[in-house]
């Protein structure tokens, strides 16, 4: 028999939510979803979410509650409908459908138990990528030792890009991670958010988000050269772009043997 811990804000009791649970041995406490005690859900053998109603929500409640209780599984229980939404970025670690038998039920709870029990110890909820450092546990993002000062979905919005380095999104693949299934407003969103972003992040830094012409946007890391390092391109095509005057001229200097001046170039950099 286990100790579960249902977070909803629904007015009905357990049973009626899920029928199943009036069917087990299993103790059900309840706690609203929107004020969680994270000492009752540190304390329980599994949690379940109820995710019927508000997906945007019980997603956001999966993730605070992945940081919050890592000990606990996490089960989310949702109608067929919202099967479609649950991605891995949720991190439940298993659901169910609210109209379960309570032999899968039990199942479901016994793998989850079990797989939590055996589980390696996570890694700290820190994201490195030379001097960006970013905390999901105190959503605060820095570069050296500067607080960025980015909004929750500038946050959540480079969060996942450098969860994925390298990888390239299209807007509306970062529309459905990061604003959610069901939003409404347009690609330029995006648009928007990462010219914000790569201005929060400097001259120096904004390149970290680079753009895939015709694509979308992707995070490249900082690597370093010798001694000293090189900003990452913004755009994939940059690399196969032929050397600019100045470029020449300076090269050409190296082998120069008295002093070569460099003309200053209009175009922007």
């Amino acid at each position: 028999m286990s100790e579960l811990f249902l977070l909803t804000n629904a007015a009905e009791p357990p049973v009626e939510i899920m029928p199943a649970l009036g069917l087990l041995l299993h103790t059900v406490r309840t706690g609203p979803a929107d004020m969680i005690s994270f000492e009752d859900a540190s304390a329980a053998d599994a949690i379940l979410v109820d995710a019927r109603q508000d997906l945007i929500a019980a997603r956001q409640l999966c993730q605070l509650l992945r940081r919050a209780a890592p000990q606990a599984p996490i089960l989310a229980v949702l109608t067929e409908g919202g099967l479609a939404a649950v991605t891995a970025e949720w991190g439940a670690d298993d659901v169910m459908l609210a109209t379960a038998g309570p032999a899968e039920l039990e199942a479901r709870l016994r793998l989850a138990i079990g797989r939590q029990a055996s589980a390696v110890p996570v890694a700290p909820d820190e994201i490195r990528s030379g001097e960006l450092s970013i905390d999901e546990a105190t959503y605060t993002a820095r570069l050296r030792a500067r607080v960025l000062d980015l909004t929750f979905k500038e946050f959540e919005l480079l969060k996942f890009l450098a969860q994925h380095p390298g990888r390239v999104f299209s807007r509306a693949h970062l529309l459905q991670e990061v604003w959610g299934y069901d939003y409404f407003g347009g690609t330029r969103t995006v648009d928007v958010h990462v010219r914000r972003l790569r201005a929060k992040l400097g001259a120096e830094h904004e390149a970290l988000i680079g753009t895939v012409r015709n694509v979308g946007y992707r995070f490249v890391p900082l690597k370093a050269i010798d001694d000293g390092r090189r900003g990452p391109v913004r755009d994939s095509e940059a690399a196969a772009q032929p050397p600019d005057a100045d470029g020449e001229l300076a090269a050409a200097a190296n082998h120069a043997s008295g002093p070569v001046r460099v003309p200053g170039s209009s175009r922007e950099g």
